[in-house]
């Protein structure tokens, strides 16, 4: 937005820079072209005078003061201190050379521009302010202002100089100033920055209802069911609308869900232990041991179901979680009789989340790892941004091409399971949804020696 409000600015200013630099181009050339013709009319007139005339002429109008142009008659060329050069003054100098150059077949003209106050008249030791004001100060000063003065010197014979002098008609017509003053920078800044703070103030006004639908997305992923305020323009209440319609399909979508499984553990648990009996009463002992094997089995599947709902949309608020103290106490269950798991850092920072769904994640994956690798470290990384937890274990490892299928659920590497809390293969799924739930990732790697590393990554929010 800077860059186009300045970039604009800069080609209207260009363009409006360049265009009264022609104008003024235009406009001198004409004074000039005026002036140039009033010269050699001057030029022309003393001239043509018989030399005994000519002083008479130049007392004459020195004594009456006001007139347009300073005339003498000098025995020496005047040596002028020229002003710098420009494209004005080199325009006036064009023309009155020309004009002369035409008008008369004067060549030799000596054309230069003096500031008042430096100006030689008479001889080059007489300036004009020395001079009494009737002579010259009514023609060629304009107080306060100091305009630059042309002056045209021709040399008429072998010992005179027609000297002349005058000021333009407009005292500024040579003024060297830039257009671009320190006023007209300071006002084209100022419009800028005018123009830069409306912007933010209506770019602030339009984007921060997308900021609130962005917060209130993020917390519906973590679980937190909120509906957010149609505000805004049309677009905006719209799009508000159309995510708090979102958000209500799908948590009236989680509520079915979980009444359904509700009902389905309701409804599954009385048959189940009615066909167990049943089974239990059957005379033929390979037959009944084989039934209530393929009941545990299928109870065990309707568990885990339960199981998988249940601990992954757990309804709790968020609050300052202590992971530090929550492992050091898995520490502490774990090594009573020997030293199975090590927990190395410390939480630096308070971590806002949800404490049963955080615990319950972290002790999958360290009960995968103690199960597995029989011993285990836990890393604890923390900073102001993230926490990330590094469980790492000496067990066999995971095959890369199945990485990825260890966390859908019932999923299982080995076939026996007998006393691993994790057996239906629901752990990894659970700390994986609980992790997301929470803005994070849980990730696996093998170490290159031994073992596997399970990494738990939880953002700050």
């Amino acid at each position: 937005m800077a860059l186009g409000v300045a970039s604009a600015q800069f080609i209207s200013s260009t363009i409006w820079l360049r265009q009264l630099e022609s104008d003024t181009e235009q406009n001198v050339r004409e004074v000039s072209k005026h002036m140039a013709f009033r010269i050699a009319a001057t030029v022309s007139y003393f001239t043509s005078l018989p030399t005994n005339y000519r002083h008479i002429v130049i007392d004459q109008l020195q004594d009456m003061g006001g007139t347009r142009f300073f005339v003498t008659l000098n025995k020496e060329e005047i040596l002028i201190n020229n002003i710098p050069d420009s494209p004005l003054k080199n325009i006036v100098k064009n023309e009155v050379q020309s004009t002369l150059i035409k008008q008369l077949g004067i060549h030799n003209a000596k054309i230069a521009f003096s500031s008042p106050s430096d100006l030689h008249v008479i001889n080059n030791h007489t300036r004009l302010v020395d001079l009494p004001e009737r002579w010259g100060h009514h023609s060629l000063l304009v107080k306060p202002l100091t305009p630059p003065i042309i002056v045209i010197q021709i040399p008429i014979n072998d010992k005179d100089w027609l000297y002349l002098a005058s000021l333009m008609p407009d005292p500024y017509f040579l003024d060297g100033n830039s257009a671009l003053t320190g006023d007209r920078l300071f006002s084209m800044a100022m419009s800028v920055i005018t123009v830069l703070l409306l912007s933010i103030i209506i770019l602030r006004r339009v984007t921060r209802p997308l900021a609130t639908l962005a917060r209130a997305a993020e917390r519906f992923g973590q679980g937190d069911w909120k509906p957010i305020q149609e505000v805004g323009s049309v677009e905006v209440r719209n799009t508000a609308k159309a995510f708090n319609d979102m958000q209500r399909r799908i948590q009236r979508y989680l509520n079915d869900r979980e009444r359904l499984f509700a009902s389905i553990s309701h409804d599954l648990k009385t048959p189940i232990t009615r066909l167990r009996l049943r089974a239990e009463m059957l005379d033929e002992d390979d037959t009944r041991d084989a039934m209530i094997r393929d009941l545990e089995d299928l109870d065990m599947l309707v568990k885990g179901a339960l199981q998988s709902v249940k601990e992954t949309d757990i309804h709790e608020n968020r609050i300052e979680v202590n992971i530090s103290r929550m492992l050091r106490d898995m520490q502490a269950t774990a090594n009573l009789h020997d030293v199975k798991l090590t927990v190395v850092g410390d939480l630096n920072h308070p971590f806002i989340g949800k404490p049963l769904a955080i615990k319950r994640c972290l002790g999958n994956l360290v009960d995968n790892a103690l199960y597995y690798g029989k011993t285990a470290i836990v890393y604890i990384e923390d900073d102001e941004d993230e926490v990330c937890i590094r469980i790492c274990d000496q067990g066999p490892g995971i095959p890369i091409d199945k990485m990825d299928k260890v966390f859908q659920p019932y999923t299982r590497l080995t076939p026996d399971h007998s006393g691993h809390p994790g057996g239906m293969g629901l752990g990894l799924s659970i700390a994986r949804n609980i992790a997301r739930a929470h803005g994070g990732e849980v990730t696996l790697s093998n170490n290159i020696k031994q073992g596997l590393e399970a990494k738990l990554w939880l953002p700050r929010h």
